[in-house]
């Protein structure tokens, strides 16, 4: 079983604007810092982006709790096109009994691109994987929000 998030954010900007963002380690850490990381650390290879950040957790369902922990270690690997306008996501989570997969795209429309990002949680956990699928969903969710303020307010320089 699993369960899917597709989210649009869009930028007031080209998509070489937005694809340079994207492939820049300081964004990337600011992305981080947005989302009040414990530790981070970021490296950009080329078109491969590994990114290592640990988060508190809270306000996680009592049911959740023992599952998820405190914090959340997340060890997020993206494989990207050449130019930064498609890319494969997968997110583990160490000691959790979760992950994520999914893509990343950029299409430009006039002069605003849109970035759609597509994630499919897995959980295998008996009787509660659907809760936690969407939960994880969810605490994703609100990151590509951050993410995306983090991306408008470093776009508009």
């Amino acid at each position: 079983m699993s369960k899917k998030l597709s989210v649009d954010l869009a930028y007031d900007a080209p998509i070489a604007a937005v694809s340079g963002m994207l492939a820049d380690a300081t964004f990337r850490e600011q992305v981080c810092d947005a989302q009040h990381a414990r530790s981070k650390s970021v490296a950009i290879t080329g078109s491969t982006v590994s990114i290592r950040y640990e988060q508190a957790v809270s306000g996680v369902p009592g049911f959740a709790k023992k599952f998820v922990g405190d914090t959340i270690e997340v060890h997020q690997d993206e494989i990207w096109s050449a130019d930064f306008t498609s890319g494969d996501l997968k997110l583990t989570l160490p000691g959790k009994p979760g992950s994520l997969s999914g893509t990343a795209r950029l299409i430009e429309n006039g002069s605003r691109t849109i970035e759609t990002v597509t994630l499919t949680a897995t959980v295998n956990v008996p009787l509660v994987s659907g809760k936690l699928e969407d939960l994880i969903l969810s605490i994703f969710k609100k990151g590509l929000e951050k993410e995306h303020r983090v991306g408008t307010r470093w776009l508009a320089g």
